[in-house]
């Protein structure tokens, strides 16, 4: 695999459509921008990930529960927070098209176009001098930057370009019956604020203990102005995230064990170390003290999937000056009250979804014996986190080998996703498997009648050999 593909990860686009992964949302009415729909093996794949990061995160842990904190929040949260001060990005308009940009998804595409172009020192160049205007709020920077590249809009071809400005990245909405008693509320831009808010409630009722965490997953939204690059920037995107609550001074020790922590976790799904890298933020959020993000090769580029924050006690101290509450810890061991600091382990399950199909997605072809060439598609999911675990599928719709088929498919439905099929013939169902990323297909045939024994066909590899059909749930489950 290699980074800045745009034709791969096209391909990988069109696959995840075809194959009932992810479908533009409201596709017959010619869809919505940045909004996506996940299919039958998408809405699998999403929860057996979900799951994988739901069990690592709290019940491999002693002292980390979970919660689900509503959508809906009282607005002063949003002002405690720094959102609705902070969280903004900087913008620029076109003139001519009237399109606005985030300025470092124009800057960041215009890199990019340099690379393609083998220019790679000329765009390493101009992100380092964007990151360091960012960090700087320099916006008179960020423009004569965009100018003395000759940045152009997509639409109109023109430079013509208003200042850089900042637009909050919040929804509104209205809470209320009547319109003109409505309050104007926000959709949630991150779900870990209902932790925060929660903190003191879940501290007690779990009796919990100084250093502890408190783990949830939910969707959040952000009214992103230039929304790209399928599922990875969404407006409705969906959030896995951890707090843990520490006593002050002990950050550094703890912010290192979550990075060597989470980044076991990606490598633990059978996803090359290689792929990954640690980021080190140029430019602090308001809320923290040290932050990286866990970086990933994909086909456009390396790019963000994870992030640790070092939060400090910014989020505490703020709601309980806004809500008036005490939202202290007294500790025991050192007989003493304070404001715990959070460390933030934070990942995107839309973008972690995205990095499982890039890294599965192989295009194969080899020579066979009478030397002709064949191929295939093949999703390379993790077996743990696959869709569809085991393919059923009988030679024939006949002869008794459907009811044997069935008898397979009762025995380990309760053990994991099973699918079964007998339309077409073995060689296309098996194509059909791999290009769902299903790790495992028996099929039954006559020889299964007599001594009731299945071909199991291995899908990396393609290798079959026969095996008893008694245990085999059991069977399935010791390879993954």
């Amino acid at each position: 695999m290699t980074v800045n593909d745009q034709g791969r990860f096209q391909a990988i686009i069109s696959h995840a459509k075809e194959y009932g992964f992810v479908f533009p949302s409201s596709e017959i009415y010619d869809g919505l921008s940045a909004v996506y729909d996940y299919g039958p093996w998408g809405s699998e794949l999403k929860k057996n990930i979900r799951e994988s990061w739901w069990n690592a995160m709290t019940r491999m842990h002693d002292n980390i529960v979970g919660i689900d904190a509503a959508i809906f929040m009282h607005p002063t949260t949003w002002k405690a927070s720094g959102h609705v001060d902070n969280f903004s990005d900087p913008m620029i308009d076109n003139k001519d098209s009237k399109k606005r940009y985030r300025v470092d998804h124009l800057i960041e595409g215009a890199a990019e176009e340099l690379s393609k172009l083998d220019k790679h020192r000329e765009a390493e160049d101009l992100l380092r001098q964007m990151d360091e205007f960012l960090a700087a709020n320099d916006f008179v920077g960020l423009k004569n930057l965009i100018d003395q590249y000759g940045i152009k809009c997509a639409v109109s071809g023109t430079c013509n370009w208003t200042e850089v400005r900042q637009f909050n990245l919040m929804f509104s909405t209205q809470l209320g019956s009547v319109a003109e008693d409505a309050n104007e509320i926000y959709l949630r831009p991150e779900t870990a604020q209902g932790i925060f808010v929660n903190f003191l409630n879940v501290q007690k009722t779990a009796r919990m203990k100084i250093p502890f965490g408190i783990a949830q997953v939910g969707k959040a939204f952000r009214n992103e102005i230039v929304a790209r690059q399928f599922i990875f920037r969404m407006r409705e995107f969906e959030q896995m995230e951890m707090q843990y609550f520490i006593r002050p001074g002990s950050q550094k020790e703890w912010y290192a064990y979550w990075k060597e922590e989470r980044m076991k976790w990606h490598t633990a799904l059978g996803i090359p170390a290689d792929r990954y890298r640690f980021h080190d933020h140029v430019k602090l959020a308001h809320y923290a003290d040290a932050a990286v993000d866990i970086e990933y090769a994909f086909p456009i580029g390396w790019k963000e999937v994870e992030g640790i924050h070092s939060r400090t006690d910014f989020d505490l101290k703020n709601h309980q000056h806004f809500s008036g509450k005490k939202l202290q810890y007294f500790d025991p061991e050192i007989n003493q009250s304070y404001v715990p600091y959070v460390i933030e382990t934070s990942i995107g399950l839309d973008r972690m979804f995205l990095l499982v199909l890039c890294h599965a997605y192989q295009e194969e072809k080899w020579a066979k014996e009478d030397g002709s060439e064949d191929s295939r598609v093949v999703l390379k999911i993790p077996p743990a986190i696959a869709p569809i675990k085991l393919a059923v599928l009988p030679l024939l719709k006949k002869e008794g080998l459907p009811e044997i088929a069935r008898e397979i498919m009762a025995s380990c439905r309760n053990e994991f996703y099973c699918f079964y099929e007998e339309k077409d013939t073995i060689g296309k169902r098996y194509r059909r498997m791999d290009a769902l990323g299903t790790p495992f297909c028996v099929t039954v045939d006559h020889q299964t009648k007599e001594d009731r024994t299945v071909t199991i066909r291995y899908r990396d590899t393609m290798k079959q050999e026969r095996i008893p059909m008694d245990g085999l749930a059991a069977f399935i489950r010791s390879k993954f």
